[in-house]
């Protein structure tokens, strides 16, 4: 007790245990928010609030968001061929952009220090476009690929783990991609990278930007 008084009594020493405990309470927060999100998914209690608006505008204000924490670990966020063309899609903005910030700030937690995490959007069909999300980084083994989508599940024995985060990111992105009725895919190679696409409405905006 002698010692702790001591060493409190150290303003450097203070500010690293404060420091930890902001970080306790922030992680708290998450969890908190996260779970009550999750509960109302599960039980089909959040009411999705549709509307049409651009997806890559959408996605460009996530890598906005994201750049100092990508920046870190010198980490490249970008569209695949430099995609700038608006894409108009169908649903809650709000959820969606969570959505696509969990899957990038995935991305980053796990990507090597100097990697590439890519957005591509894909026509698949008049109505349905997919947004895959690509990086270079740890990769998840098989195994556990069945599984990531579970709460808590973690399947890293690295240092990404000390990141933080609620543990609840890929269980919301997943509910989130099956409240608005899509569908979520994940193709990933231990040590090669990850690839997480989900599908989405084309919104009517698309024919009448065109002329």
């Amino acid at each position: 007790s002698t010692l702790l008084d001591g060493a409190m009594d150290d303003k450097n020493i203070r500010k690293k245990y404060l420091k930890r405990a902001e970080k306790g309470v922030e992680r708290l927060i998450y969890i908190v928010e996260d779970l009550d999100m999750i509960t109302k998914l599960e039980v089909g209690d959040l009411n999705l609030e549709f509307s049409e608006f651009d997806i890559v505008e959408l996605i460009q204000n996530v890598f906005d968001l994201l750049e100092m924490k990508a920046d870190k670990k010198k980490i490249t966020l970008a569209f695949e061929n430099h995609h700038i063309q608006p894409v108009f899609v169908k649903g809650d903005k709000d959820k969606l952009q969570q959505l696509v910030e969990n899957l990038i700030v995935n991305s980053i937690k796990y990507g090597k220090e100097g990697g590439l995490t890519e957005v591509s959007i894909i026509n698949l069909t008049k109505r349905k476009v997919l947004i895959r999300i690509s990086d270079n980084g740890e990769g998840i083994d098989s195994q556990n690929l069945p599984r990531i989508f579970e709460r808590f599940y973690r399947v890293d024995k690295s240092g990404a783990r000390s990141e933080g985060g609620s543990g609840l990111g890929l269980a919301i992105v997943k509910h989130i991609v099956e409240a608005h009725k899509e569908k979520i895919y994940v193709e990933s190679e231990y040590g090669i990278g990850s690839e997480f696409s989900f599908t989405l409405s084309k919104a009517k905006l698309n024919n009448e930007s065109k002329g």
